[in-house]
């Protein structure tokens, strides 16, 4: 039996021999197509190639796609499981022409791909052509040998695809094949087309117009092709089935459910084994692309399909949850094909189990509420919608949910009291809202949200994408169009753009709308919680609500803040090694150009402690160990050693982010991240301080920024180097020769001017007799304050018994010193007199002991004023002794 695996390969090495190249899948979340919930085909990622808005370095390709339909236009959620052919994931083979060959070569390889390859029966496989495409149909009749009864004309939008109202379009050729008479139905295009017998394989589009208008279509001067093959139904041909879960890949992930939960896999089971094998896939690979699961957007429609599964493994019996350990087995299917999945496999499983073990917690309750509301419904009647509301309201369940659990039971759900129920809650809160006293511009955020939903964030793995205008503020009031000018204030439905958040700065860059507008945006910030609102000019053109623009971060930007922002955990996580276990985060700024980081300690960081600290975040820069990122609950998060940081809001789920290898670091964080810790490329510390009692902070910064301080260290280090004549590795021991010619050179002088002052060189007097008591002030220019003791020590030992007295006047400014021998201490207070020569000086205090003190004031003409001030207290302090 060849294998999905081996048809996928197959599927794409054949073409990669005829030219193509085979181009990875894109992420389920579309990037280049705002419109969509999800990636739903493979030509989504071509989309603005098909357009020529994009140029690739080739004009060939052939892809497996995975897709998900499960909320929006397509919508498959609830069949999954009841029918042979259902999914919410499936993958697309598809071969794509840009410009290259058309019709002809399109139809040549899919027939000898399907029947010489893949070897199907001829006799059992027919097409279909758009009524008006006779030239498919020309092609058909000479490459495949087929007569007219098996190329079957419709005239119905089902064989002519658009991409929307306006753009491509063209006519469309679909294979069928004829599982047998044995199974009921009838040919596409018949009374009986909907049946299982006849199932379409492979799609066929020729990209030959462009429809400009509604009655405005031309040709298209280079066609193309974009053809689809949902493996599943090709693997369920191949392998002799009719049934897309009877496939190996199917049946192998059937089998582990049955072996989790002990039960058959066929039988009254089987429903609720294919649920689980199809939503583990589809919750799997959304989880591994990014989507987390949520109230709002495309969280809620993996919330959904999660506990869809989970609701059938309780009908299975299952006690515990379950869903999370078939992981392995979905990864032994698909993960060579697709290594993300890989990647993400510690992500996946601990955002599954952490949603069963949440959803079990309800899930009985809200059961037996169903089950007391519905033994209490009349006969015939459905479940109130208040009912259904309820339940999602108070437990979680989504209205599938509901619908599902009815369904078993031929019960419908009053949809449209749901409605009624869900427009009052949402004027409450509303009215709430409006009488919280929260300013005007907060309420207008408020109607917004209401009105656009919560943003979607694509940030986390990419930095281009695009959105659809939903908002546009100017000046805090909605308008529908902004021009050239403006500063502006804009809400697209998603966005890679990170909106400012716990300490991170959020991005800047550029959009630009297909109109000719661009808009310079400066910053993004998050306002009524979950809206993504993007700061910035118009610098060209008109942005109007309902434009589709391409958003791009500036990388480089978003580079360095990635690189700082993992720097930090690092940080924190070294502290606490080096400082203890007391030291917490107690703030932080993630900007472009560095980080800053307040902990609680409570004494300044020494040399030692910084140089330690920076050795080991490099070292595990080095160690270049990935980065890690689950989602758990924040109690179990934080039991399990994750580190909260402070003044974060953390709701039911939280993002674990673990680097530097061997779990050094683990914290709950929502910000973006670099992939491994080595490219955060270096670390240093520019310095600490404190900031507030018991708290320090922390500046440094990581990789450019880094390499730039090192830089200019360097720079000043060589300049330094060349005024002293010297090389680097000599300047410390020329510097300290330096210092130390310098500190005798300043005793030297130090000496010289006292020696001139003590010899009476500007002696504003001469020793005097005062009440009985030698007294000598002096009047000393260009002296340092430092020096007038040294002076007052050599007057008082020239004058053996006295009081000195000594005004410096050095860069306009006096210092006023007093000495009194030891002898007269007893009488006289040096403290008491420099106190009389401050007051006269235009001063304050003075300090210093009864033998010396010292003081100083702003006016030098006071000088000799203060001196004769001291003089004249003295002589009355004698006298009245």
């Amino acid at each position: 039996m060849t294998s999905a695996n081996d048809i996928r390969a197959q599927f794409l090495g054949y073409f990669a021999g005829e030219g193509h190249a085979v181009v990875a899948s894109s992420p389920l979340v579309p990037r280049n197509d705002p419109t969509l919930l999800f990636t739903n085909a493979g030509m989504v990622q071509f989309k603005n190639v098909f357009t020529g808005v994009e140029k690739r370095d080739y004009v060939r390709a052939a892809t497996s796609q995975k897709c998900v339909r499960a909320g929006g236009k397509h919508n498959d959620l609830e069949n999954v499981g009841y029918t042979a052919r259902h999914h919410t994931f499936f993958e697309m083979l598809g071969n794509f022409s840009f410009g290259d060959y058309f019709k002809e070569r399109a139809i040549e390889l899919a027939w000898n791909l399907i029947t010489r390859d893949f070897g199907l029966d001829r006799e059992r496989l027919l097409v279909t052509v758009y009524h008006e495409d006779e030239e498919a149909a020309g092609f058909w009749r000479r490459i495949a040998g087929l007569d007219d009864r098996r190329i079957i004309r419709i005239a119905t939008s089902d064989n002519f695809w658009a991409m929307g109202d306006t753009g491509p379009c063209g006519p469309c050729s679909e294979i069928f094949y004829d599982h047998g008479p044995h199974i009921a139905g009838g040919p596409p295009g018949s009374p009986d087309g909907d049946g299982d017998r006849f199932i379409e394989i492979w799609n066929l589009v020729f990209m030959q117009y462009e429809q400009l208008a509604a009655d405005h279509r031309v040709s298209l001067p280079r066609p193309s092709i974009d053809t689809g093959m949902g493996l599943e139904r090709l693997a369920a041909v191949l392998q002799g089935k009719h049934d897309n879960y009877d496939i190996d890949l199917m049946r192998a992930l059937i089998t582990a459910s049955a072996e989790a939960t002990n039960t058959a896999a066929d039988g009254p089971h089987a429903v609720s084994h294919r649920v689980i094998a199809d939503h583990l896939r589809s919750t799997s690979f959304l989880i591994a692309d990014g989507v987390l699961p949520s109230n709002e957007g495309r969280g809620y429609v993996l919330r959904r399909i999660m506990r869809r599964a989970m609701r059938h493994a309780h009908i299975l019996g299952a006690t515990e949850p379950v869903v999370w350990k078939l992981v392995p087995a979905l990864i032994r299917q698909m993960g060579q094909a697709y290594p993300e999945l890989v990647r993400a496999e510690a992500l996946v499983t601990e955002t599954l189990r952490l949603e069963e073990t949440r959803f079990k917690q309800t899930l009985d309750r809200g059961l037996r509420l169903l089950d007391d509301e519905v033994e209490r419904l009349p006969p015939g009647k459905g479940l109130p919608g208040e009912v259904a509301f309820k339940l999602y309201d108070t437990f979680g369940f989504p209205l599938d949910l509901t619908q599902d659990v009815l369904r078993a039971r031929g019960l419908a759900v009053d949809t449209a009291g749901f409605d009624t129920a869900m427009a009052r809650q949402r004027a409450d809160a509303r009215a709430a809202w409006a009488g919280s006293g929260d300013a005007a511009e907060g309420h207008v955020w408020f109607d917004v949200k209401e009105r656009v939903g919560a943003t979607e964030f694509l940030g986390y793995d990419t930095e281009m994408a695009e959105g659809k205008v939903a908002a546009i503020l100017v000046d805090g009031s909605e308008v529908e169009a902004a021009e050239a000018g403006q500063s502006v204030s804009v809400i697209v439905n998603q966005t890679p753009f990170y909106a400012e958040s716990g300490g991170q700065m959020g991005d800047a860059g550029a959009m630009f709308s297909p109109g000719g507008a661009e808009i310079a945006v400066s910053d993004t910030v998050k306002r009524a919680g979950t809206l993504f609102v993007h700061l910035g000019r118009v610098e060209r053109g008109r942005l109007s609500v309902g434009d589709v623009v391409e958003l791009r971060v500036d990388g480089e930007r978003r580079s360095r803040l990635r690189a700082n922002h993992s720097a930090t955990h690092l940080l924190h996580k070294a502290l606490r090694n080096r400082l203890g276990e007391h030291v917490t985060q107690k703030g932080s700024l993630v900007a472009p150009d560095r980080l800053r980081f307040d902990i609680s300690h409570p004494n300044p960081l020494t040399p030692d402690d910084i140089a330690a600290v920076e050795a080991e975040v490099n070292d595990r820069i080095r160690h270049n160990a990935d980065v890690a990122t689950k989602l758990m609950a924040p109690d179990e998060a934080v039991a399990a050693g994750a580190m909260a940081l402070f003044g974060e809001k953390y709701g039911d789920e939280v993002r674990v982010v673990s680097m530097g290898g061997e779990d050094f670091s683990v914290e709950l964080c929502g910000g973006t991240h670099v992939r491994r810790a080595g490219d955060i490329g270096v670390f240093k510390i520019l310095g600490e301080g404190a900031v507030a009692a018991g708290v320090r902070r922390v500046e440094a910064v990581t990789g450019i920024g880094a390499l730039a301080h090192f830089k200019r260290e360097e720079a000043i280090l060589r300049e330094a180097a060349g005024v002293l004549k010297v090389t680097p590795s000599d300047l410390p021991a020329r510097v300290s020769s330096l210092l130390e010619d310098r500190r005798r050179l300043e005793r030297e002088l130090a000496d010289a001017r006292r020696q001139l002052a003590s010899g009476g060189g500007g002696a504003a007097q001469a020793v005097k007799e005062v009440a009985g008591i030698r007294f000598t002030g002096r009047k000393v220019e260009g002296m340092p304050g430092r020096e007038l003791k040294g002076l007052a020590d050599e007057l008082k030992r020239q004058l053996g018994s006295g009081v000195v007295a000594i005004a410096g006047i050095d860069e306009g400014k006096v210092s006023l010193v007093v000495g009194v021998t030891d002898d007269l201490t007893g009488r006289f207070s040096a403290v008491d007199l420099v106190r009389v020569g401050a007051e006269a000086l235009g001063g304050k205090g003075g300090g210093g002991r009864a033998d010396m003190a010292q003081a100083g004031g702003p006016d030098p003409a006071r000088a000799e004023a203060a001196l004769a001030a001291i003089e004249g207290a003295l002589s009355a302090r004698a006298e009245a002794a």
